[in-house]
């Protein structure tokens, strides 16, 4: 968002100028997208302001439970292959399952949620039915 006020908004306002100052402006296509970038900053500034005013702490450190729930780093077994996987449930602008972290709103977060060490669950995965066994949950 820095980067937005500072550098983009102002390079985009200079633009703005520049444009103008090539006269006719309902032909001038290098206003006309300067304004279009310009309205898109704008909007992209207010949601990253809306994001950070609604944005909650959480200290996953100091959450504890035997039930999955945000926050939560659990160790999966695919029944089908027997592969062990562990994914830690995060909001959804962290997620990155590359490193093992998960959206809270995705078809596996959800279908862990409330569940318990032993518990089997089923997800309506893109590629088809996926059923696992919830064999650790930890909160680190």
């Amino acid at each position: 968002m820095k980067h937005l006020k500072s550098v983009e908004r102002p390079a985009v306002i200079q633009a703005i100028s520049e444009a103008r100052d090539h006269g006719d402006l309902s032909e001038n296509a290098e206003y006309h997208a300067a304004k279009e970038r310009q309205s898109w900053i704008e909007g992209r500034v207010v949601e990253l302001e809306d994001k950070l005013a609604r944005a909650q702490i959480i200290d996953v450190s100091r959450m504890s439970g035997e039930q999955v729930k945000f926050g939560a780093t659990v160790t999966l077994i695919d029944e089908d292959t027997e592969a062990e996987a562990t994914y830690k449930i995060v909001g959804d602008d962290e997620a990155d399952v590359k490193s093992g972290k998960i959206s809270i709103s995705s078809p596996i977060a959800r279908a862990l949620i409330n569940k318990e060490e032993g518990d089997v669950v089923e997800v309506n995965a893109p590629g088809g039915l996926k059923t696992y066994e919830i064999i650790k949950v930890e909160w680190k």
